[in-house]
């Protein structure tokens, strides 16, 4: 083993040795310690390495291109440089044009408005001359009742004077009884008619309940106007409806029947509850919708996420008893709000329940919200706010939602569902 270990050493030697005398450097003596290798300093006085560079550290150069080369990437760059041009050109233009369509939006707006603005003020002239008609009819009616007590003002004022003319100037008590006579005038008693005279005050205040009205129903239509702005087209999903729903040719009505009838079997489809859903993906945005109660006397809306169960008639596929879904119901005339299983009875409910449901969605900032939407009383708003009253209620959408409807059983006393219509 000694031996072969000489051996090799005495290989490595010559081997370094003979690479030394090829790069101009001199071996070490024999005696030196190590097998390590002092550098020593050429004839040039340069420093060599005592191995070669590795390939990766020596620096490649640069491939010099040949002019055709250059002449070629200089025309790419030129129409790089035109098609920039170009498009920074018409970047310009679509601003320039959206500054002009803003601007004609404006003024399609402004006109609108002075539209309505006008009508207002011809209505409000018509309504005053028409008080100012009933003021002059009444005057002139005051004036004429006042000429005739004027003149019977004078009569008896000039009785007077011919009375007091008569005492004085009477020497007996026939003179006295006959000037007595000739001045008496008949008392004069006011006309019944006279109470009525005055402006008609109950004319006056049907104008102003009507008036009133017509503001109320102006305000809640220009806030229903800001809510059809972000109106989108619904329509309800075949393949999504109970076997027991029937779906009118356009879409947007559902019909419930007793009997069931033969529907192909689909994954979406809900078997057990009397459910469906709406085509409509909602994935971002501001969305708004209706949906007419009025021929149905037991229902429930609102919108479900993608994972809403379909199958069964547990929890998981009702609206508003999971986390997949939230909606207002009508059962047993009293209107509720639910989501996660839980529920709260809705605001703004008067005597009646509302005869049409909007809803309102911003996906973005994890908002819904239901209207009555005849009045645009708020029903519910399901928010972050409301986060404590539902348990964990989801106030970030994280899934597609989509319009639901549901159908539900009544009381023995009513008339069962029959037709829901959604709007817009």
């Amino acid at each position: 083993m000694a031996e072969k270990a000489s051996v090799s050493v005495g290989e490595r030697s010559a081997a370094a040795e003979s690479e030394s005398v090829q790069s101009g450097c001199k071996t070490p003596p024999a005696g030196a310690s190590g097998l390590g290798f002092t550098p020593q300093v050429s004839n040039s006085d340069r420093v060599v390495q005592p191995f070669p560079r590795s390939p990766k550290l020596q620096r490649k150069k640069p491939a010099r291109r040949s002019k055709e080369q250059l002449s070629r990437l200089l025309e790419e760059l030129r129409a790089e440089k035109s098609k920039t041009e170009a498009h920074i050109k018409s970047l310009k233009k679509r601003s320039s044009d959206l500054s002009r369509s803003t601007e004609a939006m404006k003024q399609q707006v402004r006109e609108h408005y002075e539209k309505m603005r006008a009508v207002l003020q011809r209505d409000e002239q018509t309504v005053l001359d028409s008080l100012e008609l009933d003021q002059r009819k009444t005057r002139t009616t005051l004036d004429n009742v006042l000429k005739t007590w004027k003149q019977h003002q004078d009569q008896v004022t000039k009785s007077i004077s011919s009375t007091e003319i008569s005492i004085r100037k009477s020497s007996t008590e026939e003179e006295e009884e006959d000037e007595g006579q000739s001045g008496t005038v008949s008392p004069k008693r006011p006309d019944p008619s006279e109470k009525e005279i005055g402006l008609n005050e109950k004319r006056f205040e049907r104008l102003l309940k009507t008036l009133s009205a017509v503001f109320k129903n102006l305000k809640v239509q220009l806030q229903r106007k800001t809510l059809l702005l972000d109106s989108i087209p619904v329509v309800i999903d075949r393949q999504t409806c109970h076997n027991q729903i029937t779906v009118t040719s356009d879409g947007r009505g559902a019909f419930f029947s007793d009997s069931d009838h033969p529907v192909t079997d689909h994954p979406l489809q809900f078997d057990k509850v009397c459910c469906a859903l709406g085509s409509s993906r909602i994935t971002g945005g501001q969305n708004y919708w209706e949906v007419d109660v009025s021929c149905c006397s037991a229902w429930a809306v609102g919108v479900a996420n993608t994972s809403l169960q379909r199958k069964g008639k547990d929890k998981g596929a009702k609206l508003g008893r999971n986390r997949n879904s939230w909606c207002v119901e009508l059962r047993d005339s009293s209107l509720s709000a639910w989501h996660n299983d839980r529920n709260v009875a809705c605001h703004g409910v008067g005597q009646t329940a509302p005869a049409k449901v909007g809803v309102w969605v911003n996906y973005d900032k994890g908002q819904l919200m239901f209207y009555n939407a005849d009045t645009m009383a708020v029903l519910q708003k399901f928010s972050a706010a409301v986060t404590p009253v539902f348990d964990r209620a989801h106030h970030r959408f994280t899934e597609p939602l989509y319009p639901a409807v549901r159908f539900l059983r009544p009381p023995q006393n009513q008339v069962w569902p029959n037709h829901l219509q959604l709007s817009l």
